[in-house]
């Protein structure tokens, strides 16, 4: 496939983008422009949770679109209210502010954690990510990421993740909040201790310490639940949404206990697009229809994690096999490989990494669907072991 001239030269280089010009997508599957199908396991990373175009989506959009694509929010907008209702009904929150993607909804949050405790200090995790503005760059605990723009915001301290001497460095720190996730997806698929988490908790709501969890790749049904942190047994006191919330609009949420939100007045953060219309409009319909999908989400991750371990005792190029959800990762020597082999095939999977392939299909995937991809992998894995 070749690239035109102004392909190859007028998009920024921030991206090494792969050999696919993707023109159309439906359900599980993603076309290039030669019309050669692709097992779309990428999802968008974890966007469109409903496939490609999903009807009943598109039904409410297309509504929308006869009747107002954008206003400002110095306004009331019916669709936003609503789908700030859903949100908060289904949640243990009370209110939300909209924006239009993860970092933005982090940076919200990290505005929001210094206006309300008059603290700079928030605790991040070593291998975290949690968005590419400077606020949320600085929260994410990678420095090969932050290289090259300088001096990071001040007040954010990095403690390892998942090891229990951190918790007594937050103890004695007693920063403003300790921002986390509880599956870490660019960080390699590694998930939250349940004991560790607990613990993290109890100091926490001890010493007066904002929980926020950043559920941008873990949230809308992604790990089984609709958020994650409800299979943790605690309530977060924010949550930052965006990825599959929208189904591919651009939308993005921070959500607050109401103690917590009063901090942001009039004028205190603001968004032009968030919230817009159309983007909520998508948004409640997604939200509805992840929520009748959950019991099939861990069906399908009961049996992909099963088949993916069966796999591991035959192939020792796999290490390890995690997950939460549909959110699920296969440790090997060398992902990146692995995962051209499956484009090769027609599969498309993700790195997390240098050494992990993340799986991250539709939460409606079928079991055709599901069995395809397991077979495609298998393959890879015997060519690859085999040296052909």
């Amino acid at each position: 496939m070749s690239l035109t001239k102004s392909t190859q030269t007028s998009i920024m280089k921030t991206y090494n983008r792969l050999p696919i010009t993707a023109i159309k997508g439906e359900g599980s599957f993603l076309y290039d422009e030669n019309g050669t199908e692709f097992l779309d396991f990428t999802s968008g990373i974890a966007t469109c949770n409903l496939g490609h175009q999903p009807e009943s989506v598109k039904k409410k959009v297309t509504e929308q679109l006869d009747l107002l694509w954008h206003c400002s929010n110095l306004y009331h907008i019916p669709k936003q209210q609503e789908l700030a209702d859903l949100l908060t009904d289904k949640s243990s929150f009370d209110e939300v502010f909209f924006c239009n993607s993860g970092t933005e909804a982090n940076e919200a949050a990290i505005k929001l954690v210094r206006k309300w405790s008059g603290k700079d200090s928030i605790v991040t995790f070593t291998k975290s990510f949690h968005g590419r503005t400077l606020g949320s760059l600085s929260a994410t605990a990678q420095p090969n990421l932050q290289e090259g723009f300088g001096s990071m915001l001040e007040g954010f301290y990095y403690f390892p993740y998942n090891e229990f001497d951190s918790l007594a460095k937050i103890e004695e720190l007693k920063p403003a909040a300790v921002m986390f996730e509880l599956v870490q997806g660019e960080g390699g698929v590694r998930q939250a201790d349940k004991e560790w988490i607990a613990q993290l908790v109890k100091i926490c709501q001890a010493n007066n310490i904002l929980l926020v969890v950043d559920e941008v790749q873990t949230g809308i049904g992604r790990t089984g639940t609709l958020f994650a942190h409800e299979q943790y047994d605690f309530e977060p006191d924010i949550m930052t949404l965006a990825k599959g919330l929208g189904s591919g609009f651009p939308i993005g949420a921070m959500l607050a206990k109401g103690s917590i939100a009063k901090a942001f007045g009039p004028g205190a953060h603001g968004s032009t697009f968030g919230g817009n219309p159309l983007a909520s409009s998508a948004a409640v319909e997604t939200v509805k229809e992840v929520s009748s999908l959950l019991k099939h989400v861990n069906s399908t991750s009961d049996y992909l994690i099963k088949e993916l371990q069966h796999l591991a005792e035959h192939h020792s190029s796999i290490s390890e096999v995690r997950g939460l959800g549909l959110l699920i990762g296969v440790e090997v020597k060398e992902a990146a490989s692995y995962v051209t082999k499956l484009r090769d095939k027609g599969v498309l999977v993700l790195t997390a990494g240098p050494t992990v392939i993340r799986i991250l299909p539709p939460l409606n995937v079928s079991h055709q669907e599901a069995n395809q991809f397991l077979s495609v992998l298998t393959e890879v894995f015997q060519v690859v072991e085999e040296g052909i």
